[in-house]
């Protein structure tokens, strides 16, 4: 790949005879930028005479890219991704996307990524280093996600810090990694309600990190150290379960709920339900999960089928990746991110004995747009030989938009800034060739990783010219970028794309109590006792505590059969009916009667009073 160093002025620019493709709109117009904004729309119009052209010709204008699912610093053991903000932000542009969201563990361009900070450290801390790392590094505008590793007084300061003062709106939290940053049902209700009141969006992990932990222990039992004990390990219905809980707290605390990495067919339905039923949800499935599946871990190629681990994993449904993007095409998934995360291959084998201890990550942040152009969008020309799979046709050129800009800039609060192309936003823009072809391959990829899990896919769609910030990043095949021009973007709380329904149920659906006279009847008198009655554990998991009450000696009664004679049947039963209310145990409470289903010397038979 051709990289050369760009001059950081921006200068005016316009773009004749596209066509402009919004998510709610589509039209042919010439754009003018200048000083990196989108100065003019329209036709006709009145620039400059010394400016660049660049013709369009029928191509569409898109907004640029937004991915908000990167980890471009995510560090592993000591060890560091094979792409960092310089490495990952240009393979970003030259697939489209100008802007990354890295997760705090991560960064990202306008990308996002995520700021990972370890149990006990600072979050303000790690926001500063990871800032640092992308302004000298990054060549796109970026942001971050905080990842929430614990949960005290002092995390609960900081994200009031994050929020009100450093412009962070979005924070990941973990429902697995167990001991490492899982959070209990209890914590992760107490961070949806602090970030609900700070007016923030809370991603969430979603997988059952408890019964994952045990999984593992029994596939390493078995002898299964590969990479297909990864899969073996997590099957889909934790992931599905793990986010039906993560809905039903985001339900509880009335706080807008993000999936990160939506990976199966159950994951996804329940995201659909869910929104079908008025909760606040969003999901997001990932390059790697509509282009690719899990049957790859079965490999006889270690590396290769370790090359496609990350969790949740790849789902070995091969009709998954269909499913997925049919879900975006029709809006119940919202958002198509990459989770971009590469280590080398050594740094792989680093779990070469043990699956569990495999670097989770793979990569997706070049191919994302292309990948979704093809398999949602195109329709294959009928020139085409019959041999090529055609196309279904999933969704139009404005849902494309959507799900690869518009929606995450709605739902980050970044909206109108980035993910339209207007008067007064960002000139972050890409001429996209809907007829361009192109062969993926670990050579020809701009990420500096030793595999791509692509290998050999052929996909029709891709940029024909990036415009970051104005300036014109990715021409003729060529990256011209330059290290560091990439900016931090401050982003508000309270996204009304996320909060607009919530702010109206805080209204309508305040809980009162009822109004009613205080109770002055008869109260009965009871002994203390707990609150909750808790079962006694088993001697096997707790054989010095709550040990089991002892067993009652039948041989002890309450009641007497002696007495005088009756007649058969009768006589029996009157006895224990009437001297039981006489008689008492002596260890043991005086009782009104006795029911005596099989009475010693067998069961009575009264068939007849005379």
């Amino acid at each position: 790949a051709v990289c050369l160093v760009l001059s950081l002025q921006s200068e005016g620019l316009l773009i004749k005879g596209g066509c402009v493709i919004n998510d709610d709109q589509s039209f042919f117009a010439d754009i003018f930028v200048q000083d990196g904004v989108i100065q003019q729309l329209g036709e006709n119009l009145t620039v400059p005479a010394d400016v660049r052209v660049i013709e369009a010709e029928g191509r569409l204008v898109i907004p640029g890219g937004i991915d908000v699912n990167t980890c471009l610093q995510k560090p592993y053991l000591g060890t560091m991704p094979a792409d960092d903000f310089l490495e990952g932000t240009r393979a970003a542009l030259a697939g489209g996307t100008t802007m990354i969201m890295c997760v705090f563990e991560c960064v990202c361009v306008y990308v996002f990524d995520h700021v990972c900070a370890q149990r006990g450290e600072s979050l303000l801390q790690a926001f500063e280093q990871w800032q640092d790392a992308a302004g000298k590094n990054s060549c796109c505008d970026f942001s971050f996600h905080v990842d929430v590793p614990d949960w005290n007084d002092s995390i609960r300061e900081e994200l009031h810090t994050l929020v009100q003062e450093k412009g962070i709106n979005s924070f990941q939290v973990f429902m697995a990694y167990k001991d490492v940053c899982q959070l209990t049902d209890g914590q992760l209700y107490e961070v949806m309600e602090c970030l609900r009141d700070l007016g923030a969006v809370v991603l969430v992990h979603a997988e059952n990190g408890d019964l994952i932990a045990q999984e593992q222990n029994k596939i390493l039992s078995l002898g299964i150290t590969g990479p297909e004990g990864h899969v073996l390990s997590r099957p889909e219905e934790l992931e599905s379960e793990a986010v039906f809980r993560a809905v039903t707290l985001g339900n509880s605390t009335n706080c807008p709920v993000y999936i990160t990495k939506v990976m199966s067919k159950g994951a996804s339905d329940i995201v659909a339900a869910a929104r079908k039923r008025g909760s606040v949800v969003f999901g997001e499935p990932i390059t790697a999960s509509i282009a690719a599946d899990g049957t790859h871990y079965w490999s006889k190629n270690w590396a290769k089928a370790a090359a496609f681990v990350t969790s949740p994993p790849l789902s070995p449904d091969t009709t998954t990746p269909d499913h997925l993007t049919s879900m975006l095409a029709c809006g119940e998934l919202q958002v198509l991110g990459s989770a971009h995360c590469v280590y080398s291959i050594s740094q792989k084998a680093i779990g070469k004995d043990d699956f569990t201890l495999i670097p989770e990550g793979t990569n997706g942040i070049e191919e994302r747009m292309s990948f979704i152009w093809d398999k949602g969008v195109l329709l294959y020309h009928d020139t085409l030989p019959r041999s090529v799979p055609q196309a279904a046709g999933k969704m139009d050129e404005n849902q494309f938009v959507a799900v690869t800009s518009t929606n995450a800039a709605k739902l980050f609060n970044l909206y109108p800034r980035k993910g339209r192309v207007a008067v007064g936003s960002d000139a972050d823009l890409v001429i996209w060739d809907s007829d361009k072809i192109q062969t993926i391959t670990a050579k020809s990829q701009h990420s500096k990783g030793e595999y791509n899990i692509f290998e050999g896919q052929e996909v029709r769609g891709g940029p024909h010219v990036v415009l970051s910030q104005g300036r014109v990043v990715f021409e003729n095949a060529t990256l011209t970028v330059q290290p560091g021009s990439g900016r931090f973007v401050l982003r508000k709380a309270f996204p009304d794309y996320a909060y607009q329904r919530i702010r109206m149920r805080n209204k309508v659906s305040a809980l009162h109590a009822v109004s009613r006279g205080v109770y002055d009847g008869p109260v009965c008198d009871v002994p203390p006792t707990p609150k909750y009655l808790t079962p006694a554990p088993s001697a096997k998991t707790s054989p010095a505590k709550n040990q089991p009450a002892p067993i009652r000696n039948l041989h002890l009664s309450n009641f007497s059969l002696s007495g005088p004679e009756y007649p058969q049947g009768l006589g029996l039963m009157f006895h224990l009916s009437n001297s039981a209310a006489s008689q008492a145990d002596e260890n043991g409470p005086r009782r009104a009667c006795h029911r005596i289903v099989a009475p010693p010397g067998g069961r009575s038979s009264i068939t007849s009073l005379g």
